[in-house]
């Protein structure tokens, strides 16, 4: 569970669906003037420098990040924006993670709990968060600690998970938990990553999702081949709980012409669709 390091990963084609969709959400949030908490159960170390050894010896940023060009996108100019604020220039040597994407959208009356159990990321998120009077830092299972922070007292809420999975019992223990936290705070929005890795895992977990009496459910992939057996993550998505109105919209516009760009053959291809109706 602490063998993990997000920063051999960072840049990849997963974190640019995973953050597309973690901008509009956030964003769609700040349209109205009461508070919100945003809580993000695996933080990560916040920042990752690209040109780093852990980054550069997969560098996977080179088939994610690193194929996009903010000038061709102008759909996603606040997901830039957000990338263009930890650089100089047009010069990409750093990526953010989820919580800097978060933190960059809160206002003095909304509230961030940041979760990361491994001892070298959590004191990497502190330094790379800074002291915020709004944010919380905690080195604990943010799984765990999920439950006793919901419902908030605003009433409005960004839940953010994205385990690594290594261990196989994440993908069980996630669908678990969002039940146990859906029955406690209802109107979240509540995002899950997912790898695929092996596909029955995920629809496995889509079931258990669709199962659980849980409405309003959203699905978005990005496949960058035809799914296989023994060759790592060859596509990544994000299932979304009572998803902002336009969402839907808005990816299914992106999520083609990222098929287009990241994609490595004629394999690749992406899903965009309804698990459970409202």
């Amino acid at each position: 569970m602490l063998s993990y390091r997000h920063s051999f990963h960072a840049g990849n084609f997963a974190d640019v669906l995973k953050h597309i969709v973690l901008v509009e959400i956030l964003e769609h949030m700040t349209k109205k003037e009461k508070p919100f908490d945003y809580i993000d159960t695996h933080s990560g170390a916040g920042l990752y420098h690209l040109k780093s050894t852990h980054a550069t010896k997969l560098a996977e940023f080179n088939n994610g990040i690193g194929k996009l060009e903010a000038k061709k996108w102008p759909e996603l100019a606040r997901y830039f924006e957000i990338i263009g604020n930890v650089n100089r220039g047009d010069s990409l040597q750093y990526y953010p993670g989820s919580p800097l994407f978060a933190t960059h959208f809160l206002r003095p009356k909304d509230r961030a709990s940041l979760y990361e159990i491994h001892p070298s990321d959590f004191l990497l998120l502190q330094k790379n968060i800074g002291k915020k009077r709004q944010v919380r830092i905690q080195p604990e299972d943010g799984v765990k600690g999920l439950l006793s922070l919901l419902p908030p007292a605003s009433r409005r809420a960004v839940v953010l998970m994205d385990p690594s999975y290594e261990i196989k019992s994440d993908y069980e223990l996630i669908a678990k938990t969002i039940q146990s936290a859906v029955k406690k705070f209802a109107t979240g929005t509540y995002a899950i990553w997912y790898p695929v890795v092996d596909r029955q895992r995920i629809k496995q977990l889509e079931r258990s999702l669709v199962k659980s009496g849980i409405k309003d459910i959203q699905r978005f992939e990005l496949g960058l081949s035809a799914d296989t057996l023994g060759s790592g993550m060859t596509s990544s998505g994000m299932i979304v709980i009572n998803p902002p109105w336009g969402l839907m919209k808005k990816m299914s516009d992106v999520l083609p012409k990222l098929v287009k760009t990241l994609g490595e053959d004629d394999g690749a291809f992406y899903k965009c669709d309804i698990l459970v109706s409202e």
